[in-house]
């Protein structure tokens, strides 16, 4: 028997040496095979398109990849003995494979019969991120361990771990700890406390599952374990500890990762260099400085939210946005119940301040709702008034406020209130007019919710915020802002709007008697516009108006183009009104101010056009003094009145609100600075009868401009040579009083017999035959 023991121990000694030696040789052969370490010792990996600001504000990234370098010496000490404590406590300790480790976390699986912790060491990572699949092979699991070998032979302890900290994913597209500091907080490394640290280097485990975005509540859990490592492993005090666990953390949402609110710019941004660099923009560390400044984007983004929720309270409550199911019993259990309203709104995100929230129980005044953090809030009193409809007895099913409703709520002061995801669409855009500079730009309510930018592609009718250009158009044709003009009532037939028989009529569906241009204009009279624009000709105005960047082919030359009825976008609005507030020179707006590759040398420059130079003229500076001076009356008596409350006497702008009310607009400008504000459908249909460009799209522009203008002194127009002043108005010197236009549409009154006799002898004492008024030169203008 005893022969039989030691023959089979000598069969297997000879198999495990044949082992040994087979294992060995394999060693032997795959190590001189193993990749180079070139991609570590000489680390540069791909770099992100970045975008800022013309403050230096970092507003996007693009690549596969968001990654800030940071160097070892420059990580707080919070941060590496976190990463520690989570992935790898005996790091500075073992060669690269931690055997302890390993046969502790296999004991610990077997207990627990589950595989909840892992053997990999940091330095394993480092192989596998680097030069590895994930698949889970042998063969990969052999050179992975044979990798570690070699990064631990070739590398010091710092240099690998610093490896790590730059490579490793963190979620929300973040590689690296550094630039997942600035993502989730908006700080740089050298910044973050025990509980920061905490949560993004329990991220690594399971970058999904644990994301704090995406995942609050499973992240805390998971924060909470690395703190209670930290502590045992002697990092963290117990009165540390207890005050990592009760920090509040403030972690950004989708989109507010950036300082600064300007998604439709960084895309625009991106889309203008991907045109010259391709693929390389997204791997080649390309730094963009646009034209924008963050505070003048920061009030457009703040006003045009504003302005787009605050119709949505003119026009109604829809109900909630969804229902879900929520588990009754569970409100006593705070992480069960956490982890249902976690669940239940992970289909939808927030939009940015306007919250998505579950009801918990509802009442008449009182509604209680969940958050994806945990927090609980109660809503009454004034934050139920535009929901009030969905708690009364009597609402529709899909209308009812009750237990499992996805609502908006959105924080007012330390008061909340129940809202919604606007439907209606709104754009602001802001341009130097000096120069053309876009300083702000809000292509939508929320980027997030589609990348569709209206700034630069929404092609709109115009309504009456075009009137201004087919005026300026008149002014070289002899008319001045004297000029009377009449109000009356007309028809026009088919050949004169280009499609049907047409009665147009004023907005307001009233008609005055005659008035002068100016205050045709202040007043937004439609039939003064149509009249005069019949009076210089359709083709004459839509020749005229492309001087200002208009295209032709959008306006087509009818009547109908004294309303606005062609086709603009906010952008092309900017640009044009730039002529106005500029003395009469055509700027082109421009977003990209320099391009600089990751070294900061300068890739390309704008060389931007500047107003005064004449090669730029646009429009007469006459004209443009004139036409500057209309709009300011647009201001102070007439449909732009509220813009009186910037106390300032050189803003000019004009309303516009299409047929139908399915556009509304406001222009406005001072000499310094243009904005346009839209407001309407994408799919376009009524804003309501009762919304005007004054009353929707203004109160936007003026909020943005209350902001921009503080602290900005006056600026006067300086009134230019060739202009005459009569009776209080201008007039071009070769078109003075008793030479320009008189009157347009207004029939001239029959003179008394004593008149005529007078007039005749004049003629027959100066040898004359005719009048020597002019009149009969000049009524060739004049409308029946």
């Amino acid at each position: 028997m005893s022969r039989i023991i030691l023959k089979v121990l000598g069969i297997l000694a000879g198999l495990a040496a044949c082992g040994i030696l087979l294992v060995g040789l394999a060693l032997a052969l795959a190590y001189p095979n193993l990749p180079d370490l070139d991609a570590l010792t000489d680390y540069h990996p791909k770099m992100p398109l970045r975008v800022y600001t013309s403050d230096n504000t970092l507003i996007g990234e693009f690549g596969e990849e968001r990654r800030n370098v940071v160097r070892i010496r420059d990580v707080p000490d919070v941060l590496k003995s976190a990463i520690l404590s989570a992935e790898d406590d005996r790091f500075y300790q073992h060669g690269g494979i931690d055997w302890t480790g390993a046969v502790r976390a296999a004991l610990t699986n077997v207990v627990n019969f589950s595989k909840s912790q892992g053997a990999s060491t940091i330095t394993m990572q480092v192989a596998r991120n680097f030069y590895l699949s994930s698949e889970k092979t042998w063969t990969r699991k052999l050179y992975e361990i044979l990798l570690t070998f070699k990064i631990e032979a070739n590398l010091t302890k710092d240099q690998i771990l610093e490896l790590y900290i730059n490579q490793i994913y963190l979620g929300q597209r973040s590689y690296g700890f550094a630039s997942a500091a600035r993502i989730y907080y908006g700080k740089p490394l050298s910044e973050i406390t025990a509980a920061e640290a905490a949560m993004l280097a329990g991220i690594p485990k399971a970058p999904s599952r644990y994301n704090p975005v995406v995942n609050p509540t499973r992240a805390k859990l998971r924060q909470q374990y690395v703190l209670q490592r930290m502590t045992g492993l002697g990092y963290l005090t117990e009165p540390e500890y207890r005050a990592a666990l009760d920090e509040k953390l403030k972690i950004r949402q989708l989109g507010g990762e950036f300082g600064v609110r300007a998604e439709y710019v960084a895309e625009l941004a991106r889309q203008l260099v991907y045109d010259i660099y391709k693929e390389e923009t997204y791997t080649r560390g390309l730094n963009v400085y646009t034209t924008v400044k963050s505070d003048m984007q920061d009030a457009a983004y703040g006003a045009l939210r504003d302005g787009v929720l605050d119709y949505e309270r003119r026009h109604g409550y829809r109900g909630p946005e969804a229902f879900v199911d929520l588990p009754a019993g569970i409100d006593g259990d705070a992480e069960k119940l956490n982890e249902a309203v976690d669940d239940a709104l992970n289909d939808y995100p927030d939009s940015d301040n306007l919250m998505a929230a579950v009801v918990l129980s509802a009442e008449p005044a009182k509604v209680r709702v969940a958050r994806s953090s945990g927090e609980i809030i109660e809503i009454s009193g004034k934050g139920l008034k535009f929901a009030q409809s969905a708690l009364s007895p009597k609402a529709q099913p899909s209308m009812k406020l009750r237990r499992g409703a996805v609502v908006r709520i959105l924080k007012t002061g330390n008061d909340w209130e129940i809202l919604q995801i606007p439907q209606v669409q709104g754009a602001f855009v802001s341009t130097d007019p000096q120069n053309g500079a876009i300083r702000a730009m809000v292509g939508g309510f929320d980027f997030h919710n589609g990348k569709f930018n209206r700034v630069t592609q929404a092609w709109r009718q115009p309504g009456s915020s075009f009137k201004p250009f087919i005026y300026a158009a008149s002014l070289e044709r002899g008319l001045t802002p004297a000029t009377i003009v009449s109000d009356d009532p007309f028809v026009l037939e088919a050949s004169a709007t280009g499609s049907q028989r047409w009665e147009p009529k004023n907005y307001d569906g009233k008609n005055e008697p005659p008035m002068t241009m100016r205050q045709g204009l202040a007043k937004s009279k439609n039939l003064v516009s149509i009249r005069i624009l019949q009076s210089i000709g359709p083709q004459y105005a839509q020749d005229y108006i492309t001087r200002f960047g208009f295209e032709a082919a959008r306006h087509p030359a009818y009547l109908t183009m004294a309303l606005g009825a062609g086709s603009v976008t906010p952008l092309q609005m900017a640009g044009a009104y730039s002529v106005f507030a500029n003395g009469g020179y055509r700027v082109t707006p421009y977003l990209i101010d320099k391009v600089t590759d990751s070294t900061g040398r300068v890739l390309m420059q704008a060389r931007p056009t500047k107003a005064g130079d004449e090669s730029l003229r646009a429009i007469d500076a006459r004209t443009a003094f004139i036409a500057d001076s209309m709009l300011r009356d647009v201001v102070r008596t007439g449909t732009a009145r509220a813009a009186l409350s910037l106390k300032r006497s050189d803003v000019g702008g004009k309303t516009g609100t299409t047929n139908n009310s399915v556009d509304a607009w406001f222009a406005g400008y001072t000499p310094g600075l243009v904005g346009v504000a839209w407001l309407g459908y994408d799919q376009p249909r009524s804003l309501g009868t009762r919304e005007t460009g004054g009353g929707a799209a203004m109160p936007i522009w003026l909020k943005f401009m209350q902001q921009a203008l503080k602290d900005v002194p006056q600026r006067e127009q300086p009134m230019p040579q060739g202009i005459v002043v009569s009776d209080g108005d201008y007039y071009f010197a070769e078109f003075p009083p008793g030479q320009a236009v008189a009157s347009v549409g207004v029939p001239q009154p029959s003179a008394d017999p004593m008149s005529r006799l007078i007039d005749s002898l004049g003629n027959l004492i100066n040898g004359n035959g005719g009048s020597n008024t002019g009149e009969g030169a000049r009524r060739e203008n004049y409308l029946p």
